[in-house]
């Protein structure tokens, strides 16, 4: 019982020791992905919100020595806003990591859309029939079915991308008429103010079009949008650091 009682006691200890040792020479990105991910859990209990958002980690400018700590972590959701950048760093990585998930979340050219269908599986810009209209045409070339989301110009600034609110029910039937894979809306808020209404907003528009996914919330205010539903918040400095 003695000898029992050592062996659980050495293991134990030895287990600790492992712990402690991940912990302690965990990679910074991957210690500022577990506190964003704690920082939204602690938040929305205490809130009493029944909502756990995905992070995509945002890794646009940023080298595979900071992004591949996260993807030996586990992590699966990654985000890039132009297309011939995402090509050059991810293709081959999609290829080895067939579970990693990749979301255009920048705005989409169509003359890059017929690239970025192979590569991604979320795009988070779609603001126009005709940029719908492509990728519906290319990925029918090679019986892909890639997630959606219609970019808001929730704060009707002219210097952003994204169909007006008073157009987006003309946007949404012309999806489901073309069979496109619409499952939410996204937003980029005006800067330098609070955001919650427009996350109300947002989350009252989702909702009346009877939509599932919420892109919405970066590294200053992704815990307003979590609060707001937000299913899928986009950080890329909160991880990865400032960009040079």
């Amino acid at each position: 019982c003695m000898f029992i009682l050592l062996v659980y006691i050495v293991c134990v200890k030895f287990i600790y020791k492992v712990i402690f040792f991940h912990h302690f020479y965990m990679h910074n990105t991957v210690k500022n992905l577990l506190e964003i991910e704690n920082n939204i859990k602690d938040y929305l209990k205490e809130k009493k919100i029944n909502n756990l958002p995905r992070v995509i980690a945002v890794t646009k400018t940023f080298k595979f020595d900071k992004i591949l700590p996260l993807i030996d972590y586990g992590h699966l959701d990654f985000g890039e806003n132009k297309v011939q950048e995402a090509l050059e760093k991810w293709s081959s990585v999609k290829m080895g990591n067939p579970k990693i998930k990749l979301h255009m979340i920048g705005k989409l050219q169509t003359n890059k859309v017929k690239f970025a269908v192979k590569l991604f599986d979320y795009i988070h810009s779609v603001d126009s029939q005709k940029l719908a209209k492509k990728i519906a045409d290319e990925q029918r070339k090679i019986n892909k079915n890639i997630k959606i989301f219609l970019q808001i110009n929730i704060g009707d600034e002219n210097q952003k991308s994204g169909i007006n609110t008073n157009d987006l029910k003309q946007l949404v039937d012309y999806c489901k008429e073309i069979n496109l894979n619409l499952i939410g809306l996204m937003c980029i808020p005006p800067n330098n103010i609070n955001p919650e209404f427009y996350f109300e907003e947002m989350k009252n528009l989702n909702q009346a079009l009877d939509l599932k996914q919420l892109s919405m919330g970066m590294s200053s205010d992704y815990l307003i949008a979590a609060m707001k539903q937000s299913t899928f918040i986009r950080v890329g400095s909160g991880i990865f650091g400032q960009r040079s």
